[in-house]
């Protein structure tokens, strides 16, 4: 009997050991390393953000009346200097766009976006020459939009670090108030009246301008289909020029002069957060 049982008990042990054996090599079949992280597909998201530029508007005479008037002051400097003014401004809005991944470590596809803007500056500043007088200016960016191609490069399967460009527009207002000394005057068909504290000279502009845009970013795959991104952007949009008409009354012509506008060219640091279906 004991003979028996020493045997059996020998038996046993031999089994488990077996077994387990042969369930760690099934586990380890079962159980491969994690596929690497696979940005090709949809996706769409919402992102926030800050813009920055440097604009600069000048003056061009629209008729000789306005050059003898106020094309040359007292100290024979042009009345109307050009103006240089700083714009900035939070942004917000989303996305979407497409990615194909050529290889384990090429992404490229395309995206658009769409944000509204509170990039904007006003500017009163006092012109030039002996005549005393101010100059009000203003450009607001209401909303922008890009549509670009991207292209990037994989370091590690979930981190993508790409270059962006492509198309942008965006919605522009603009306008201009100068504000002269108290003067009235008619002749040869123009009439101008100025009012202290009143400007005697008006014109605005506001419109959709297109142009273009380019940078760089860095996305990263989180937990499941979502993505976190940091972007630069510069995007440009084209400048413009319109009419500042006298404030007169009657039939008469007004006396005017052509504002120039730089077109807003902003410098854009935001971040995003996408969701891949």
């Amino acid at each position: 009997m004991k003979k028996f049982l020493i045997a059996a008990t020998a038996a046993l042990v031999a089994t488990v050991a077996q077994a387990e054996d042969i369930s760690a090599r099934s586990s380890a079949q079962s159980s491969p390393l994690a596929p690497a992280y696979n940005w090709a597909g949809s996706y769409a998201g919402v992102n926030v953000g800050y813009g920055r530029n440097d604009a600069d508007v000048s003056y061009t005479k629209n008729d000789n009346l306005f050059l003898g008037l106020f094309g040359i002051s007292g100290l024979g400097q042009p009345l109307l200097l050009p103006g240089n003014f700083n714009k900035s401004g939070v942004l917000g809005g989303g996305q979407i766009g497409y990615n194909w991944q050529a290889s384990n470590h090429v992404v490229f596809g395309i995206e658009a976006d769409f944000s509204a803007s509170s990039i904007k500056e006003s500017l009163l500043y006092a012109t030039g020459g002996a005549t005393p007088a101010t100059i009000g200016v203003n450009q607001n960016v209401d909303w922008f939009g890009t549509v670009r191609a991207r292209l990037g490069w994989l370091p590690t399967d979930r981190l993508l670090v790409y270059g962006t460009g492509g198309f942008a527009y965006g919605r522009v207002n603009e306008d201009v108030a100068f504000y002269g000394p108290k003067f009235s005057l008619v002749y040869g068909g123009y009439a101008l009246a100025c009012v202290t504290g009143m400007p005697c000279f008006v014109g605005s502009m506001s419109g959709v301008r297109a142009g273009w845009t380019a940078g760089a970013g860095l996305e990263y795959a989180l937990l499941g289909n979502l993505t976190l991104k940091a972007e630069y952007l510069y995007v440009d949009l084209s400048g413009d020029s319109f009419r500042v008409n006298a404030v007169t009354h009657g039939s008469y012509r007004p006396v005017s002069f052509n504002a120039n506008f730089s077109g807003p060219s902003f410098h854009i640091v935001r971040a995003g957060l996408n969701y891949r279906f």
